[in-house]
């Protein structure tokens, strides 16, 4: 039987607008992406692939995002969105080229199953390939929440981790890699979880975590379980909106872990949380991106 179909969604931009171009693709459908550059022109080609042709809500979100680059005075190129059917094994080769090992810290080691990289001594090892769901430990907000998910965690001690908007699963088998129990992971998408699991029984952890098809927006504040640490790896407005249902699954003395969130938005985001109670601990800005870490005042 041959595989669907899948939908490339590239734009040419600049090398100088390169990485912007790529972070924005990326959070707009909610895809990893890869860029390709020729040094002998200043031009660079940035695609996504998609399961389905990008609907009317994304190529809107890009038209409004595209239009406040090039009017922050970037020389960007006019970022027009194309969009082509390919063969399943393009897309499974592009990614053999590009997508390369990475390590979080002493601890923790990402690597597709394709690479030869050996792993540190105590080093943990997570093979990922690349999928169509969002997370491969590349982009900069799963990044951060990886290396708070390795420094935070307290050996000998016990700590649950609840990972909200899981993409491919990679916070929560990086939590199961690192020792933390009782782990659950939701998202809203059914492909995102389908292949969340499929990623954790590939890691041999699909025991030690509940994956759930569940939107942020339904958790319910009385009957919520709380967990040491929540990462909520998702946009502004969704934070904001659902903040409350969040704070609700986060126990006294918790730790809660908020990223996706540009850099021109988080100053609202941390006024949020902060007039419910916490404080932030500690954040960091990576390119346009801004993610940070809440605790207890």
């Amino acid at each position: 039987m041959k595989r669907p179909l899948l939908w490339r969604v590239s734009t040419i931009t600049t090398r100088e607008s390169e990485e912007a171009v790529t972070e924005l693709l990326e959070e707009i459908f909610q895809r990893p992406a890869l860029s390709y550059s020729k040094w002998t022109s200043n031009r660079s080609i940035v695609s996504a692939y998609l399961e389905r042709p990008p609907d009317a809500r994304e190529r809107r979100q890009w038209r409004v995002w595209t239009a406040f680059l090039r009017g922050s005075g970037v020389k960007s190129g006019n970022l027009r969105l194309t969009v082509a059917k390919i063969p399943h094994e393009d897309w499974a080769e592009s990614w053999k080229k590009h997508f390369k090992a990475i390590e979080i810290g002493e601890k923790l080691l990402i690597r597709p199953s394709w690479s030869r990289r050996r792993a540190r001594a105590g080093q943990v090892v997570i093979e990922l390939d690349p999928g169509l769901s969002f997370g491969t430990g590349q982009h900069p907000t799963t990044s951060f929440c990886l290396r708070q998910l390795v420094t935070r965690r307290k050996a000998g001690t016990v700590q649950s981790f609840l990972d909200l908007g899981t993409g491919s699963g990679i916070l929560a088998i990086a939590a199961a890699k690192l020792g933390y129990r009782q782990i659950d992971a939701l998202d809203f998408d059914r492909d995102a979880i389908r292949t969340a699991r499929a990623n954790g029984l590939a890691n041999q952890v699909e025991g030690l975590i509940r994956f759930r098809k569940k939107d942020v927006g339904k958790i319910q504040h009385k009957s919520s379980r709380r967990y040491s640490m929540i990462c909520a790896n998702l946009s502004s407005d969704l934070l904001q909106k659902n903040r409350n249902k969040i704070l609700a699954c986060l126990e006294p003395g918790g730790q809660l872990v908020l990223a996706g969130i540009l850099e021109v938005e988080f100053a609202l985001v941390r006024s949020s949380y902060e007039q419910a109670g916490l404080r932030l601990l500690s954040s960091r800005r990576e390119k346009e991106w801004r993610s940070g870490i809440f605790g207890a005042r």
